[in-house]
């Protein structure tokens, strides 16, 4: 059959240790035998960022913008180790955590459900969708440590004036300290995406920061989401049948543990980071999470939501066998197809997009898996079949339908 062709490029960025190969073997095994593939293709390897001093970073963000869609690989955020392993100039920000911060977008998660693999929670019967505000707070914090005898100072200089709000006095022990911040028209921006996505969804939609502690930061947060609901949403939300609530993120937890899923929750960023984790992985693995950044604009990165998978990694390096579950990594790249399409009328490639994704779960659910997967796999009169990476993914293509 002839390859799908493309009219405009999707933004590709490539990541670090595992992912990166498989990065690869998904473009050999399942894209590149099926479409004429165009990307604006960035390095984001971790020595390619040290490289081009994280300018390479900043310019992929700004090729979304441009193209409007990008894929991005798993990628390496430095600590004091990867410092030393990588020879590093400094110890770099999140790559995720810039890219978010340029397009000033939301990530919307959401577990893929497969039969035969059944949740922790055995009430999660439909999918719990994590909205996750995706700039400011810890991601571009500035922090440093404070000697003994020191202070800490919070200096405000607006329209009001001047002022110092101190932190903390280290009279007694040195410390630390740290800053952070967000804004009210990027808090708007997250408010009006999650309960957009209510609507387009039809689901509840759920909101939880800590504003009983946090009495002007999460506040701020909780005031702006309720004063656009009540101006903007209410009235279409009970047309539509679904509600919008606020809780405190304790009782959040316990209520989402408690339901049935089939909501969005809506996160600030850290808490999003942390509970799109948890709820991957009761519904499974974490290599089973989409995750898409929607900027205000329009403009999407759909990206695996899980690391760079260390240990399958050095294993590979000694020529082991490694059973890494690729597939939050194929889903990347099939939103990206989808949403290219969709934005250039380009029914081929949407249809590319929805066969390898049917392709992927219907090979876990006919028994072929990778090593994670077949650990929690149960389904009556089927036979589980441990496959390394790339034998599953050719698996995965004998089942796409054209």
């Amino acid at each position: 059959m002839a390859k799908i062709k493309m009219t405009t490029p999707i933004v590709e960025m490539q990541g670090d240790e595992m992912t990166r190969y498989i990065w690869d073997w998904i473009k050999e095994i399942l894209i590149n035998p099926y479409v004429d593939l165009r990307t604006d293709f960035y390095d984001l390897g971790l020595g390619e960022r040290d490289k081009t001093d994280d300018q390479v970073t900043v310019e992929s963000a700004n090729a979304i913008k441009k193209y409007g869609v990008g894929v991005k690989c798993a990628t390496i955020t430095p600590n004091a180790g990867r410092m030393t392993e990588y020879n590093l100039k400094q110890m770099w920000k999140s790559p995720n955590g810039t890219i978010r911060a340029i397009l000033d977008g939301t990530v919307f998660r959401a577990p893929i459900l497969v039969e035969g693999i059944i949740p922790y929670i055995p009430t999660w019967t439909a999918p719990i969708t994590i909205a996750r505000h995706a700039y400011g707070d810890i991601y571009k914090n500035v922090e440093s440590k404070v000697a003994k005898g020191g202070s800490a100072k919070l200096v405000i200089d607006d329209e009001n004036g001047k002022r110092e709000i101190e932190i903390f006095d280290y009279a007694k022990s040195g410390g630390i300290a740290m800053g952070m911040h967000n804004t009210d028209e990027s808090i708007t921006s997250f408010a009006r995406a999650c309960l957009n996505y209510g609507l387009d969804t039809k689901q509840d939609v759920w909101f939880s920061t800590k504003d009983t502690i946090s009495k002007i930061y999460d506040h701020t947060f909780k005031d702006i989401f309720e004063e656009i609901f009540n101006a903007e949403y209410k009235e279409r939300y009970e047309a539509a049948g679904i509600e919008y609530f606020y809780t405190l993120i304790d009782d959040a937890v316990a209520r989402v543990i408690r339901s049935n899923g089939g909501f969005i929750w809506a996160c600030k960023n850290y808490d999003g980071d942390v509970m799109s984790d948890m709820v991957a992985t009761a519904y499974g693995s974490l290599a089973m999470m989409t995750s898409v950044l929607v900027s205000p604009e329009g403009h999407v990165e759909y990206e695996a939501a899980h690391g760079t998978v260390t240990r399958h990694y050095y294993k590979y390096l000694k020529g082991e066998d490694t059973s890494t579950n690729p597939i939050a990594t194929i889903f990347a790249w099939t939103g990206a197809f989808r949403k290219r399409g969709q934005m250039d009328s380009n029914i081929e490639l949407v249809a590319y997009a929805d066969a390898v994704e049917r392709a992927s779960i219907k090979a876990i659910e006919n028994g072929y898996m990778t090593g994670d997967l077949a650990m929690i796999f149960k389904k009556e009169g089927t036979n589980v079949v441990k496959c390394n990476t790339r034998d599953f993914l050719i698996k995965i293509a004998e089942y796409i339908e054209l």
